[in-house]
């Protein structure tokens, strides 16, 4: 443990603190979309996506997170030929199913300065969500499998690869009346910085 990856020791513990450490990051990041899409300020590109589709099938919005999750780790493991591990299953189930158990819990506020704030909490709670589902090391998520399969498909630079499908989604959710906003740009803009602080913390990406 250092003073700059205060949680690196998590990194190494037993496989069953790691399966602690995964439950726990897959249910800060639901929480954290969560409190993004009830700010009503715009929604991450995949969320979008989500609540585009909502709108024209009687789905909830993780459910709809759940089947998005298990097409794309279907694609990816049937096409791409991407290894699946127990990290990316409990990716796709989990993270929808916290979405929609916590949508009764999280405030949705009026004033904007408050759904900003409540915003930007959702943002960094990202951040922190993804360096401890990362640092358990038990799989990557689909969507972040799809990048890795794509880029030694095709050889592209992850973020391009990554930039370019997200750019993707967002249209298609936009174009399903999704709720694009301001949000989403403060999203696109934050999100890198939010992540790095997040895998910093956990040691992860760091030189031995």
């Amino acid at each position: 443990m250092t003073a700059s990856a205060p949680l690196a020791g998590l990194v190494r513990s037993s496989r069953a603190g790691r399966l602690a450490l995964l439950l726990t990051g897959l249910f800060l990041y639901g929480l954290s979309l969560r409190l993004m899409l009830d700010a009503r300020v715009g929604v991450a590109p995949w969320e979008v996506l989500h609540v585009g589709v909502t709108r024209h099938l009687p789905l909830t919005v993780g459910l709809v997170s759940i089947l998005t999750g298990v097409m794309i780790v279907a694609f990816t493991a049937l096409r791409l030929r991407e290894r699946i591990g127990l990290g990316t299953v409990l990716n796709v189930v989990l993270i929808g199913v916290f979405l929609d158990v916590l949508a009764p819990l999280i405030p949705s506020p009026e004033a904007l300065g408050w759904r900003w704030a409540q915003f930007l909490l959702g943002v960094g709670l990202l951040g922190f969500a993804t360096g401890a589902y990362v640092a358990a090391g038990l799989g990557a998520g689909p969507r972040d499998g799809l990048t890795l399969a794509l880029r030694r498909v095709t050889g592209w630079p992850v973020p391009r690869i990554r930039s370019g499908v997200e750019l993707l989604v967002l249209l298609l959710g936009w174009a399903l009346g999704g709720p694009l906003g301001w949000g989403t740009l403060v999203f696109a803009v934050t999100v890198g910085p939010a992540m790095g602080w997040g895998l910093a913390l956990f040691g992860v990406g760091k030189k031995p």
